[in-house]
């Protein structure tokens, strides 16, 4: 199995369950339960997967969220609604956005195709537990009975399956959560302050992390995080070594299975980036850029 083949099986795909992370139906599902402040629906939904897990036990498998925001929410979620009907609320969440989004495409042999192969793959993935706690925890879960969300389901473990094995190659690396972060925006991937806002670190924080960076020869001088020829090496052998980790579950497809996996799924999310169920991460779609993990 090709490396390169198997990021961009993944990528084709990504949407179908990056959507949860910005419909309006997740807002509404999870304040309809209580989970009404800032990103505490974000940390819970994704969480109850662990059970009632501790902040710091979320701090390590989310890797690059601040602390501080992180403890804001968690565990108090726990106090307003069980894991298991946060869970119930995600699937909810998911359902009524992939039926606004697809449409029509709900039920047809495509999808269910698609449901086919996802499921394999991300069962594929499974006997390689080792070293992935926010997949395992994931994978436990029971499958839905639905090919739609089957699909979203699947795509789910597979996008945590890579982001654990993301964090292995970050360690690796020597990069730090807000290290990680500066040099994700170095490459020129995501407009300047966004990960610095959505992931809530201090400006003092993020220039104390850039100053480190320079320390180690990876970061320009100027004030815009720009990387420096070690800086990019470093940075390309992460995505490379993330892309390594992650062959895994495109082995149980192969290479015939992932190319018609990727003709399959290509419309589904186009019609979900097009249809506006993830503004803020069409630009990154339609640009062709990477978006690798927990970044």
């Amino acid at each position: 199995m090709n490396a390169l083949l198997a990021h961009k099986t993944w990528r084709t795909a990504e949407p179908i369950h990056a959507l949860i992370y910005f419909v309006e139906e997740a807002r509404e599902e999870y304040d309809a339960l209580g989970l009404t402040a800032p990103r505490m629906g974000y940390f819970a939904s994704r969480a109850a997967a662990l059970g009632p897990a501790s902040a710091e036990l979320v701090i390590s498998t989310f890797f690059n969220f601040s602390p501080e925001l992180v403890r804001r929410v968690i565990p108090q979620a726990w106090d307003i609604a069980n894991p298991g009907a946060i869970l119930a609320a995600r699937f909810r969440a998911a359902d009524r956005a992939l039926r606004r989004g697809l449409g029509d495409a709900i039920g047809s042999p495509a999808l269910r195709r698609a449901a086919e192969l996802a499921r394999r793959a991300a069962e594929g993935a499974i006997t390689h537990l080792e070293g992935r706690p926010l997949f395992a925890a994931h994978a436990q879960l029971d499958w839905p009975d639905e090919d739609h969300l089957v699909l979203w389901h699947a795509q789910t473990l597979l996008r945590e399956f890579r982001g654990d094995g993301h964090i292995v190659a970050l360690i690796d690396a020597e990069l730090d959560p807000l290290e990680a972060l500066v040099t994700h925006e170095a490459t020129g991937a995501l407009p300047s302050g966004t990960l610095l806002t959505t992931r809530a670190w201090s400006q003092d924080q993020w220039d104390a992390a850039c100053e480190r960076l320079r320390e180690r020869g990876l970061l320009q001088a100027p004030d815009a995080p720009t990387l420096t020829d070690a800086g990019r090496a470093l940075r390309q052998h992460v995505e490379e070594r993330t892309d390594q980790l992650s062959i895994a579950p495109y082995r149980a497809l192969g290479a015939e299975g992932c190319q018609e996996f990727r003709e399959l799924t290509r419309p589904f999310s186009r019609a979900i980036v097009d249809g506006g169920l993830l503004a803020t991460f069409s630009s990154l779609f339609n640009s062709e850029a990477k978006v690798t993990g927990r970044e």
